[in-house]
């Protein structure tokens, strides 16, 4: 079953063509890299998913519902968690109130509710630190949640970032370049935690560099260059692709 379908997506920056035309659709269920030299589009198509673009055509679906017009919040709602291929931390903030930030649009309390710390908003509260407590437990830093965030290590605040966006509750997380400028073992980690994130029935859509990684973890491949789709498959289909060989290498 499809849980995101773009349809003929088109993004235009003054004469720049960023997508082009783009269809393709991310199974539920599934791990999906979209892969693609720099400058292929890959950012602006998560950016289009995600509301802090808007398509100049084409159409988004989310559970077959259209994201056109929604604000970036509307779709957290919705369901589509990410990440960015910049590191987003709160730094001096503790790293349990990072990963509470995620849970807000989740919270039912309001303005009110919070300013006279009713019964409801103390529970609503409780109920949150706990979920978030889940996710740093789920990542490996429940140690740490009383840290600064900018105390962790890289690899660390990336996963912290991860365990925020697991936090909004997302039935799709897209992680952008999430193994970048990670060593070896901190990378290791992050292919056992994506695939951990799978087996929770979320979906996964991600950026990724490392070659490695993508071909060991995603069913599903997905190709870009200068803004247009030009393949997608299987790990094993798309590396023998001619298209993609010469995108990457170059023609001889």
């Amino acid at each position: 079953m499809s849980l995101l379908s773009l349809s003929e997506v088109t993004k235009i920056f003054g004469g720049l063509v960023a997508v082009d035309n783009v269809t393709f659709e991310v199974e539920e269920g599934s791990i999906v890299g979209l892969i693609g030299p720099n400058g292929a589009g890959k950012t602006t198509v998560f950016n289009l998913i995600t509301g802090n673009y808007v398509p100049d055509s084409g159409d988004i679906l989310f559970n077959g519902v259209s994201l056109r017009g929604r604000l970036p919040h509307q779709i957290v709602e919705a369901g589509i968690a990410r990440t960015f291929q910049s590191i987003r931390l709160f730094p001096t903030l503790p790293v349990l109130e990072n990963v509470l930030a995620g849970r807000h649009c989740r919270m039912s309390s309001g303005i009110l509710s919070c300013m006279f710390h009713t019964p409801g908003q103390r529970r609503d509260e409780r109920a949150a630190v706990g979920r978030a407590m889940q996710e740093l437990e789920f990542v490996g830093l429940a140690g740490f949640a009383a840290e600064e965030a900018h105390s962790l290590s890289y690899g660390n605040q990336r996963l912290l970032e991860i365990a925020r966006a697991l936090a909004s509750d997302p039935k799709l997380i897209i992680l952008d370049e999430p193994a970048g400028s990670m060593n070896d073992p901190e990378t290791e980690v992050l292919t056992k935690l994506i695939r951990a994130i799978r087996e929770r029935g979320i979906t996964v859509l991600l950026i990724e560099h490392d070659m490695n990684l993508v071909m060991k973890i995603c069913e599903k491949i997905l190709v870009l260059e200068y803004g247009a789709l030009i393949a997608e498959g299987t790990p094993e289909a798309v590396r023998r692709d001619p298209k993609v060989i010469e995108a990457y290498l170059g023609q001889d």
